[in-house]
């Protein structure tokens, strides 16, 4: 094992010697007192590769520490090392908000890392979408976008691997071969007849298959932090590697950075999960035909290189109620993913006020069509001489009718009575429901439906208004199911 110290090793501002912190949006150093800014010098080595053959081998790589200054501490909370360079304090840990008394000792040496991501995306534009992220969710509580605002937002460069190899893999499977058969079956047509017919069925030719593809990966990425949720660190992709700069101390001037947290071995391992997806593919694509099956694959790997790179994120760790939190953003495109708490009374109260809504429209409809009818008249039944008329209720008797007996004359007003009834039980009820509260409400309501609905049953089929009558019924039916309901549910 050979070890090599870094280049720079102070960032002293030359105008008032105050340190100097990178600055994402200039691309450069900068004083955060006098504003001075530094270039970094351009360094002359490429990001290259290392061979993971030697480095299992021979146990020989280029290790360092990622400073000659940096310190490093160990959070109490959730053991992240955490690296940082002086003046910058340990506080509070980024990935828990955990406070960090441990006394900093000298970064122990690592992996070197060949090449980072520089920060491009700043503090305040990081903390302005964090808050319009906050701002976005639905049934958060109240005072969860003011309390975060003034929690600690950090910037971290997190360790990652990535991995290029050439992979040969030997399949074996069956191909599967699409044809059509003429199937005959019966049925019964519309007339009850039983018929014969014919349809064509898919079937399919299962052959067996077997062969070699080979895939060359590049840069396959691999988280290397434990501290931070892997999935949604893998959500905050793309990253736009070919922006990546040899690795130089300057860029860790008022950022921390982490240790690596999966060794390179157990990196790599995830690295095949990775590549297996793209090697079933190619395996699928070579077996051909309509359908495959594949039974075995047999990987080999070589020409297997690695790289150590440091990714820029800005991290927020909050507490709520007692519970923990993590946003991240990534600090070159912008994009925020994180935890968050939810309001149950909001949600609560959601769900009340959607069935407020679902209710009142309900009787905002109801009463709506209750307007639309023809009034109904007093309860005293009417003149017989003048049978009442509507279009809903049309009269029996001609415009001017031939002189009748005064039983004659009533038999029209008789068979339009119950339907007028009825309508005058179901406006009171209608009414009733409007204010009804309490179970002795809803069951009046309920008991002025169920007489209009027996009155709607004393309407003989040779009545003109039979139809009319059947459809009320129907609607009637379900208003008082719905009262009596209500009559069983409200206390």
């Amino acid at each position: 094992m050979t070890t090599t110290q870094p280049l720079v090793k102070q960032f002293p501002c030359p105008g008032c010697g105050a340190s100097l912190q990178f600055n994402p949006q200039a691309g450069q150093l900068k004083c955060p007192y006098c504003g001075r800014e530094e270039i970094i010098p351009q360094s002359a080595e490429q990001v290259v590769e290392r061979s993971y053959e030697e480095y299992l081998n021979t146990g020989r790589t280029k290790m360092a520490a990622i400073s000659s200054t940096a310190l490093e501490v160990a959070c109490p909370g959730c053991r992240a090392q955490i690296e940082f360079e002086p003046p910058d304090v340990a506080g509070l840990c980024p990935f828990c908000a955990t406070s960090i008394v441990a006394q900093p000792k000298s970064a122990d040496p690592i992996i070197a890392p060949e090449a980072v991501l520089p920060f491009s995306v700043g503090q305040k534009a990081a903390r302005t979408k964090i808050h319009d992220w906050l701002g976005s969710l639905w049934f958060a509580p109240n005072g969860l976008k003011k309390m975060a605002q003034h929690e600690g937002l950090q910037g971290m460069y997190l360790p990652f691997w990535t991995y290029d190899s050439f992979t040969v893999s030997h399949y074996r499977g069956e191909r599967g071969t699409h044809y059509y058969v003429t199937v005959t079956y019966q049925e019964t047509d519309s007339e009850g007849k039983t018929v014969t017919k014919t349809r064509q069925e898919q079937r399919t030719r299962w052959d067996p298959a077997s062969g070699r593809v080979d895939r060359f990966f590049d840069d396959v990425l691999v988280p290397a932090s434990q501290s931070v949720n892997v999935q949604r660190l893998e959500n905050l992709e793309p990253w736009d590697l070919s922006r990546l700069t040899p690795y130089d101390p300057s860029f860790l001037a008022g950022f921390k950075a982490q240790r690596y947290q999966v060794n390179l071995q157990q990196g790599f391992e995830t690295a095949k999960g990775k590549m297996a997806p793209a090697i079933d593919s190619d395996v699928r694509h070579d077996i051909g035909g309509d359908e495959q099956r594949v039974h075995s694959v047999s990987t080999a790997y070589s020409a297997i290189t690695f790289k150590h790179i440091l990714l820029p994120v800005w991290l927020s760790a909050y507490r709520f109620n007692n519970k923990q939190y993590q946003v991240m953003v990534n600090a070159q495109t912008g994009e925020v993913l994180g935890d968050r708490p939810y309001s149950i009374f909001k949600i609560t109260m959601a769900v009340l006020s959607g069935i407020a809504i679902a209710a009142g429209t309900w009787f905002g409809i109801h009463t709506y069509q209750q307007r639309q009818l023809p009034q109904p008249e007093p309860v005293t039944a009417p003149s017989l001489a003048e049978p009442a008329t509507s279009p809903e209720f049309p009269a029996t008797t001609p415009t001017a009718p031939p002189k009748t007996s005064p039983a004659q004359s009533a038999k029209p007003v008789a068979a339009n009575e119950p339907v007028r009834q009825a309508i005058n039980r179901a406006t009171k009820a209608s009414t009733l429901a409007q204010s009804a509260a309490t179970a002795a409400d809803w069951s009046a309501v309920a008991s002025q439906w169920n007489q209009a609905i027996l009155l709607l049953e004393e309407v003989s089929p040779d009545s003109a208004n039979y139809e009319t009558a059947q459809t009320k019924l129907q609607e009637y039916q379900r208003n008082f199911d719905y009262a009596k309901q209500q009559a069983e549910a409200v206390p």
